[in-house]
């Protein structure tokens, strides 16, 4: 008698009891690298479904998660980008738009330069209802939403994100948050949010004057009074802060050597709504989140990693007060 087929779950290896994270990903895109072996001038070409709502599942995924994720996909960018996140074991709730996003990117010179960058087009009224309404109903079913952002170029107004959050605050469903700017002052009001958001986009957003930490620290007490249940601010290489209502710590993983910083802050995000969604408290979940992140940049992968490893290095992230 044959063995039956693989499915998606034991290609992936997710456990059978895996918590179900539901993630909204706004603006996917297709990546298609270019790479050469060292002593091998033969270029190499790999195409990847990205975008910051599929890294975050990605690395759901890889740390023992199912992630449903709920996105616009379309055109021929589009459907490349959905085949591919579903062969990798990402379910997919997809609403229509006429294309995603691709990026051409070269690594042959060692460091990454973007050759062709295509933008989507903006989502229009129906495509945000749609992708609303398709968030709102699976999140129901999840044990934790995961909510993360667009550039402004997709036309999706700030509200959507605010209004979401509230919704789902209002249904009971835990909520992680990875967004910036305008996106970040609409879901303040939703009641228990946390919030990962990096040091940055605190300063670009106006939510703080300088990156010290007691600065940031008051900053994100000023958020909490609004309504945020916890902030997790990244910090580059320095130790990541956490600020909540009865404290404010920092977090500080074993330094590394960089491969790729980009992806690493989306690593932390989805370290976090996993270990939240099992029921962990939050020094344990940004222990994870903090550990996602820095390995993630020791790889070239985006939302890459080995779930093993990661669980290890989180014992050795180092916590203390501010």
């Amino acid at each position: 008698m044959s063995e039956p087929a693989p499915t998606a779950e034991d290609r992936t290896g997710t456990p059978a009891d895996a918590v179900d994270l539901c993630v909204l990903a706004v603006a996917p895109l297709l990546e298609v690298t270019i790479e050469t072996l060292r002593g091998d001038d033969e270029p190499q070409v790999h195409v990847h479904a990205g975008g910051q709502g599929l890294w975050v599942a990605r690395m759901a995924t890889t740390l023992g998660a199912r992630a449903v994720v709920c996105a616009p996909f379309g055109g021929e960018t589009g459907v490349a980008a959905a085949a591919l996140a579903r062969a990798e074991g990402l379910d997919l709730r997809t609403t229509s738009t006429p294309g995603i996003s691709a990026h051409v990117l070269d690594y042959r010179g060692g460091e990454r330069e973007e050759l062709v960058v295509m933008r989507s087009p903006a989502l229009d009224r129906h495509a945000q209802d749609d992708l609303y309404g398709t968030m709102l109903v699976h999140a129901m079913d999840a044990d934790l939403a995961v909510l993360t952002g667009a550039d402004a170029d997709l036309g999706v107004p700030d509200d959507f994100f605010g209004r979401l959050a509230k919704d789902l605050r209002a249904a009971g469903r835990p909520v992680v948050a990875d967004l910036s700017g305008d996106h970040v002052r609409q879901i303040l009001e939703a009641e228990g949010v946390v919030l990962k958001i990096s040091h940055e986009e605190m300063l670009d957003g106006g939510f703080a004057e300088d990156a010290d930490v007691e600065t940031l620290r008051d900053a994100g007490r000023r958020m909490l009074a609004e309504g945020l249940h916890a902030l997790v601010v990244s910090r580059a290489g320095d130790p990541t802060l956490v600020v909540t209502g009865e404290e404010a710590r920092l977090f500080t993983a074993p330094t590394v050597s960089t491969r790729e910083n980009k992806g690493a802050g989306d690593s932390m995000t989805a370290g976090i709504a996993v270990a939240l969604a099992r029921g962990a408290g939050l020094d344990e979940a940004v222990r994870l989140g903090a550990a996602a992140g820095a390995l993630n940049v020791t790889r070239r992968g985006l939302g890459t990693g080995r779930r093993d490893q990661i669980e290890a290095f989180a014992e050795r992230v180092e916590v203390e007060d501010v």
